[in-house]
C-alpha cells in the first residue's frame, strides 16, 4: 500500500513539473510575441487641394458729411439709390442686396475745447451683397470707381469692410481628402517597414487632424488651399 502511494504522488509530480514547464513555455512565447506586436511607427499623411469660394459677401460703405441732418438723409437716400442701380444694371440679384441702417456721428456732442468742426453730421453707410456669383460680383468690383465719379465717397480701407469669400462644401470633399491623406500615411509607415526590414501590420491608432482653410494667395482670395493631415501608427511585425 506504502508502495503505491510513492509511486502516485511520483506520477503526480511528474505531471505537475510538465504542466508547470509547459505552462512557462507558453507564457514565455506569449511575451515574446506580445514585444514583437508592440513594436510601431507613427506617420502623417498630408491631403491638399484647391476648390474656388462658393459665397461672396461684399460690403459696399461710404461716408456722408453735412451741417443739416434733414438734408444729409435725402442725400444718403440718392446714394442709396445710384449703388442700388448701379448693382441691378451690372446683374446682382435684388434678392442679394441689403441695406443697413446709417451709422450717425454727431460731432458737436462730441465735441472737446474749442476744436474747431466743418462738419457736424457724419454718416457711414454700409450695403452688402451676398451672392453666390463670385466671377460677376469681382467683374463689378473693379467698375465700382463709377460710382466715386458722381460723388460718393467709398470706404475702402475699414477691416471690418473687407470682401470675404466663403467655402462652404467642406463636408462633401471630407471623405475622399481623409481617405487620400491616411493612404499617404500608409505609403510612409510601408516605405519605414521596409527599410527596417520588417512587416507592416494593422492600425493601432489613428486620428484624423482639423481641416484648414486659407487663401491660396493675397491676389486670388476666391481660391481656397483646403487641407488636412492624419495621424496613424501602425503595428510593425519581422
Amino acid at each position: 500500500m506504502q508502495e503505491n502511494s510513492k509511486i502516485n504522488f511520483f506520477i503526480l509530480g511528474i505531471f505537475i513539473f510538465l504542466g508547470l514547464s509547459t505552462l512557462g513555455y507558453f507564457f514565455q512565447n506569449a511575451v515574446i510575441s506580445y514585444k514583437q506586436y508592440d513594436r510601431s511607427v507613427k506617420v502623417k499623411g498630408l491631403s491638399e487641394k484647391e476648390y474656388k469660394a462658393d459665397i461672396v459677401i461684399w460690403p459696399i460703405s461710404y461716408t456722408e458729411v453735412n451741417n443739416n441732418l434733414e438734408q444729409m438723409y435725402s442725400s444718403i437716400d440718392k446714394n442709396n439709390e445710384k449703388i442700388y442701380n448701379f448693382l441691378t444694371s451690372n446683374g446682382i440679384e435684388k434678392s442679394e442686396i441689403s441695406f443697413s441702417a446709417p451709422i450717425i456721428t454727431d460731432k458737436v456732442a462730441q465735441q472737446y475745447g474749442n476744436e474747431k468742426i466743418n462738419y457736424r453730421y457724419n454718416a457711414f453707410q454700409t450695403i452688402t451683397v451676398y451672392s453666390k456669383n463670385i466671377d460677376l460680383v469681382r467683374d463689378v468690383k473693379k467698375s465700382i470707381s463709377k460710382l466715386g465719379k458722381q460723388g460718393i465717397v467709398f470706404s475702402g480701407n475699414n477691416y471690418t469692410n473687407q470682401t470675404e469669400y466663403i467655402f462652404t462644401k467642406l463636408n462633401e470633399i471630407k471623405p475622399k481628402m481623409i481617405e487620400e491623406a491616411t493612404k499617404k500615411a500608409r505609403e510612409v509607415a510601408q516605405k519605414f517597414a521596409i527599410d527596417s526590414k520588417s512587416k507592416l501590420g494593422k492600425i493601432k491608432r489613428a486620428s484624423q487632424g482639423q481641416f484648414s482653410i486659407s487663401q491660396r494667395d493675397k491676389n486670388n482670395p476666391q481660391i481656397k488651399k483646403i487641407r488636412v493631415v492624419s495621424t496613424v501608427e501602425y503595428y510593425l511585425t519581422d
